[in-house]
């Protein structure tokens, strides 16, 4: 009979570092999928955070128009008579 030479043993060690490399790789996606997500969702919060500060700015810029606008109307009525 004769004996197994190397190559077969070392056949399975290479065959175990292959499989433990791939799921090391299918591991690290759903971490790599959730880390974007969560930075997603930080760059969402960012993002309703300005708009909703520029909203708070620019309303009154309209209001103060329109009084003015008023104003103005109302004195010139005054004023042409």
């Amino acid at each position: 009979m004769t004996q197994p030479t190397e190559p077969v043993a070392v056949e399975p060690e290479q065959l175990r570092g292959s499989v433990e490399v791939g799921l090391a790789r299918v591991d690290g996606s759903p971490a790599l999928l959730v880390q974007r997500g969560d930075q997603t969702d930080q760059r969402l919060t960012d993002h309703e955070s300005r708009l909703d500060a520029l909203e708070r700015s620019r309303w009154p810029l309209a209001s103060i128009a329109g009084l003015a606008a008023a104003g103005g109307l109302g004195l010139y009525q005054l004023l042409g008579r």
